[in-house]
């Protein structure tokens, strides 16, 4: 069972490293297109605040991950399937430079084991999955009104500013920006593998105290019950998000830069004030869902539907909508492809092992 623990652990911190350069193109494909930064200095740039989050993100979205299925009904061959099949469906959609979401994937894998193992999807939790879902088409919408606000308040207030000036002033604050956006995704995409390496804490800590025997520290997780009678994690050891922040920094210095191109050119051409404004939308709107309803937002459709915001400002045409349906496919289907090979793992290691 430890051995089984430790190999969990060391996918999801992988899963959490592909995320890192999965998603670069979230934080950085603005700043690296209005050549602000060079590709290496915005990864840097990046992955620096990317481990800033660890600072000033709670574990809203970590307690919404570890509750996508019902905890007495998984173990943790689930686990292990759901992280292989969110792994590859990650490792898929970067190799052909399609911005799919590394949230989504998760929790489809998550479930899609649970549903496999149980036998009926009355293992899912409804209200997890129903606002992941709903998110999926709020999430880039959301942005994309903030961002058309946004693009076209500092175009108002800017009238009659000097264009160099201006354009030098828009260089600066995109560095800002930027920094806030990469804050937004460590903080939120972080702590989906805190609440998967969580979950798998408390199946292990389960499974010795079933058997008389007492749990490390180091795998104690204290869960307490608030107000509304929701139970939620109390106190989580530092070693996890730490790992876990880590990580994901270290996976955006690596970069994605198939997906760099996709998110900073194809969508539309974005100048340092469009910069500005998408990654200020997309700042917003992830702490906003993530922070405010504890959502595994996705940052992926968080920022496209922020660059698409910007460019409406110019003229509809000026987005490529071709492009737009074609990422939304892949956001629609990802959490029910992620399910259905997590299922399929699952059944494999069913095979291996007639006991998970």
């Amino acid at each position: 069972m430890l051995t089984l623990l430790i190999i969990i652990i060391i996918l999801a911190l992988g899963f959490d490293l592909i995320n890192g350069f999965h998603d670069a193109a979230n934080s950085i494909a603005t700043v690296v297109s209005t050549k602000v930064l060079s590709p290496f200095q915005a990864v840097v740039w990046a992955a620096f605040f990317n481990f800033i989050a660890f600072w000033i993100f709670d574990l809203k979205v970590a307690n919404t991950v570890a509750k996508t299925v019902h905890s007495d009904s998984i173990n943790l061959y689930v686990i292990l399937a759901g992280l292989i099949a969110a792994i590859v469906w990650n490792l898929l959609t970067w190799w052909f430079g399609i911005p799919s979401s590394s949230s989504h994937t998760l929790i489809g894998g998550f479930a899609g084991a649970a549903v496999a193992h149980a036998g009926s999807f009355s293992v899912i939790n409804n209200d997890v999955i129903l606002k992941t879902v709903g998110f999926i088409f709020l999430a880039p919408i959301i942005g994309m009104f903030i961002a058309y606000v946004i693009t076209v308040l500092i175009i108002n207030a800017c009238r009659n500013a000097n264009p160099y000036k201006a354009e030098k002033w828009f260089r600066r604050l995109q560095l800002v920006s930027s920094a806030a956006f990469s804050i937004g995704h460590g903080g939120s995409d972080s702590q989906k593998v805190i609440g998967i390496i969580t979950a798998s804490m408390i199946v292990f800590s389960a499974y010795l105290s079933s058997h008389g025997m007492e749990v490390p520290h180091w795998a104690h997780i204290e869960q307490i019950t608030d107000a509304a009678g929701k139970t939620k994690f109390g106190h989580v050891p530092n070693w996890i998000p730490m790992a876990c922040y880590t990580c994901i920094g270290l996976g955006t210095m690596m970069g994605g830069w198939r997906i760099v191109k996709t998110m900073g050119t194809k969508i539309t051409k974005v100048t340092p004030l469009e910069g500005v404004a998408a990654e200020t939308a997309g700042a917003i709107t992830l702490y906003g869902v993530s922070q405010g309803l504890g959502v595994p937002v996705s940052t992926t459709h968080t920022i496209a539907g922020s660059i698409m915001g910007v460019g409406m400002t110019k003229r509809l045409s000026a987005v490529r909508w071709g492009v737009s349906i074609n990422l939304l496919w892949a956001w629609v289907l990802t959490i029910p492809v992620s399910g259905l090979l997590a299922a399929l793992i699952y059944f494999i290691l069913k095979l291996i092992n007639p006991l998970a």
